[in-house]
């Protein structure tokens, strides 16, 4: 069977991608192995709390995601963003909650600030580059949890320039937004257009060159053929994934590692929880990275947290024991638990190199690659990605 335009991948990526075709007027397939869309969108609803949900993945849009933003308006979304109620971090440091400030250390910050205007983020890590404006005792004791709990991951040798890039913001929009049920209504609305086709469940073999398209040859011994394909997974598919004759692209990606994050989710009753409400929790020496809360958007009668472990430090009850441990609450008051398996890129220092070979290999083909791993992790930087890989297949199409 033939199709235009297929992409491999229904996370936030593949979508976006699809939506970019759809709107130059390319009917577009998107194939997705789990039997779900959205990716690291997750919103998940606790079976026994009512419509209650939390989010077990990305967990905040702002107004400075200017391409996410013109995809809601595309799709007359603009009316369901919630604006997020503020809330504050706390550190959670030799098993007691602290303010975040109390990992600074003052008078080393004021030392070594004069460093920032002769440091520059390029080619350099998040430790070396944070680490020399701020100090070493800062770094260890604040920023570098801090970082951890921002990507989910070890944060050392993450590109520093990858981190705050400036985004002009929509003053039309709440700083800080999601949707009533959850960021996950995102992904489910892009799916709906009918130029998109979504298949779930599809196990892919392999991929082939044909001419300048592509034959898909999937695992249930169906083969689809394309003009264009967009692959929209994670670096390590990519490259099992890529056509024989494209060497110099599979090189590339293959550079790129993957980080996995083990996430709990806990419910529990308003009742049940003397915490206040807050945004979440920095680690800064537990075996979780980051807890985030569900209290942005207050219900009335639960409280939801996203706990995003450290892969192995613990098995599945120890992790309900240490979240319930830093919450002050008990096992026992947990109303309902899931625990859910994500996986991130671990982007490294020089990582804009890798994404220039990638680009040289992929130029002139009639593949696009994307993900949330070429910018940054966040919604937009995958969206940003996929937007100017829409633009590379489909110029002849938008200046026609």
């Amino acid at each position: 069977m033939d199709f235009e335009h297929i992409v491999v991948g229904a996370g936030i990526s593949g979508l976006g991608a699809a939506h970019f075709a759809a709107r130059a007027g390319v009917p577009t397939l998107v194939l997705e192995r789990s039997n779900r869309i959205g990716g690291c969108i997750n919103s998940h609803q606790f079976a026994n709390c009512g419509d209650f949900w939390t989010e077990a993945g990305s967990h905040t849009c702002f107004n400075s995601y200017g391409t996410l933003i013109s995809i809601l308006e595309d799709l007359d979304q603009l009316d369901r963003l919630t604006p997020k109620a503020d809330g504050s971090y706390r550190l959670w440091r030799q098993d007691q909650l602290r303010p975040v400030l109390s990992g600074l250390h003052p008078l080393e910050a004021l030392i070594s600030l004069p460093r920032l205007a002769r440091r520059s983020k390029a080619d350099a890590s998040v430790a070396d580059y944070y680490g020399a404006i701020l100090g070493r005792r800062n770094y260890r004791d604040l920023l570098g949890p801090a970082f951890q709990a921002l990507v989910c991951q070890p944060a050392d040798d993450y590109p520093a320039e990858l981190l705050f890039r400036r985004k002009p913001r929509r003053k039309d929009i709440a700083r800080k937004f999601t949707f009533p049920r959850g960021l996950s209504e995102i992904p489910a609305a892009i799916a709906r257009q009918p130029e998109i086709e979504v298949r779930t469940a599809q196990e892919i073999r392999g991929i082939v060159g044909d001419g300048n398209g592509f034959r898909i040859q999937l695992t249930a011994g169906d083969e689809l053929r394309c003009d264009y394909l967009t692959l929209a997974v994670p670096p390590d598919v990519a490259a099992r994934l890529l056509p024989k004759h494209l060497t110099n692209a599979k090189a590339a990606v293959d550079e790129i590692a993957m980080a996995e994050i083990e996430t709990l989710l806990v419910a529990f009753r308003v009742a049940d929880l003397d915490l206040p409400a807050i945004a979440g929790l920095i680690s800064v020496d537990d075996a979780f990275y980051s807890a985030v809360s569900r209290d942005f958007l207050p219900d009335e009668q639960y409280r939801g947290f996203a706990f995003h472990f450290r892969p192995g430090a613990l098995d599945a009850e120890a992790q309900i024991g240490a979240a319930c441990h830093a919450l002050g609450a008990r096992p026992a008051d947990v109303v309902e638990n899931a625990h859910i398996g994500n996986r991130l890129p671990a982007l490294r220092k020089g990582h804009h190199r890798t994404v220039e070979r990638l680009d040289a290999a992929l130029a002139g083909t009639h593949l696009a690659i994307t993900g949330n791993w070429f910018y940054g992790v966040s919604l937009e930087d995958a969206l940003t990605r996929s937007r100017q890989e829409h633009q590379r297949l489909f110029s002849n199409r938008l200046n026609g």
